[in-house]
């Protein structure tokens, strides 16, 4: 989520949010419960300047798609677990570098991919299913987005290629929202999506009407059962979570499909492990397990890497390793992590 500008129609009048100066802002304090994180890596291009979603490469073992928040151009990099970025051969000896800044001035950064005919609004995670990269633009800070969606690439081979094309641009809607923005809670901003046993799923991140910086720990999972490209396609609420501690920035089935991983920020960090069910796809409803942490910066990012291991990433370009291993029952966590959000 980037801080900046946002002008939202209200009522024939004009409502300015500013950043972080508006009525009803509420400073964040840095919670210090749980485990400290350590980075294990940093992705050293300047490029790649405010990482938002990753996801796993299923097609080039070893690599990772990651892209930029909003007010990037419309692009992603494939990124190896040490935080190299992956260009192809061919430029890297003629016209670009990865990495620190090259000694041979003739060369520029590595731009990434380009993805054409795609616009970067505000994309805030992305997944892959059925050999696709699902880009998700759905970032709605101030719930007055009517253009949602999501585009729809062919996973490209990036150690050849450095442009692409959307295959489409599927439009979606909460059907639920008849005010842009509601005057009530602002349930309608979305930074984590991911996909299951064919469908496309969404986790909504919740706030207050008009406090842009003020969390509600609840959640809404929404599954897209139709991916029409010529028309608005209405999102199905199929599952709630009262209080999963704070805001979710980002989700990620593992391999195998036995778990969700849900990454949460402010007040509380954390990462969710929801069982998946035996049937249906109320996750909410599971067993699940928990790991608090801090020391990790704005964390927008995360993706499983094996079975075993969780890829956490910030805005910051820095990059951390969770263990399956070290979760616990969420009830158990919650008795020593209890936080309720400011009001």
């Amino acid at each position: 989520m980037r801080r900046r500008w946002q002008y939202l129609a209200l009522g024939g009048g004009v409502l300015l949010l500013v950043g972080l100066v508006f009525v009803g802002v509420l400073g964040q304090p840095v919670d210090t419960s749980g485990v400290l994180l350590t980075p294990t890596a940093r992705v050293a291009h300047d490029p790649v300047n405010e990482q938002s979603g990753v996801v796993a490469s299923r097609t080039y073992p070893g690599l990772f798609w990651v892209h930029n928040d909003s007010g990037d151009t419309a692009r992603i990099f494939a990124m190896d677990r040490g935080g190299r970025v992956v260009i192809p051969e061919w430029l890297e000896k003629r016209d670009f570098y990865v990495g620190p800044p090259s000694a041979d001035k003739s060369k520029k950064p590595y731009p990434g991919i380009t993805v054409d005919l795609a616009n970067n609004i505000d994309w805030e995670d992305i997944t892959l299913g059925d050999g696709n990269l699902y880009l998700c633009d759905m970032g709605n800070n101030g719930n007055a987005r009517r253009d949602l969606g999501i585009y729809v690439v062919r996973e490209p081979n990036p150690l050849s290629v450095h442009r692409t094309r959307v295959l489409g641009w599927v439009p979606v809607e909460y059907p639920e929202q008849t005010e842009f923005p509601p005057r009530t809670a602002w349930n309608y901003d979305c930074e984590a999506c991911f996909w299951f046993r064919g469908h496309l799923y969404f986790i909504t991140k919740h706030r207050p009407a008009f406090r842009l910086q003020v969390p509600s720990v609840d959640a809404n999972l929404y599954r897209l059962d139709q991916m029409n490209y010529d028309r608005v396609n209405p999102l199905r609420k199929i599952d709630h979570h009262d209080n999963l501690g704070g805001w979710v920035t980002a989700a990620d089935m593992s391999p195998d499909e036995s778990c969700l991983a849900v990454l949460v920020e402010a007040p509380v960090q954390s990462v969710w492990l929801f069982d998946t069910p035996p049937q249906g796809d109320q996750f909410f409803q599971q067993a699940a397990r928990r790991l608090v942490f801090h020391g990790a910066g704005q964390a927008e990012g995360l993706c499983f890497i094996d079975n075993e291991t969780l890829m956490l990433t910030n805005e910051g370009r820095q990059i951390f390793e969770l263990k399956v291993s070290d979760f616990k029952p969420a009830s158990e966590v919650s008795r020593t992590a209890k936080r309720k959000a400011p009001r």
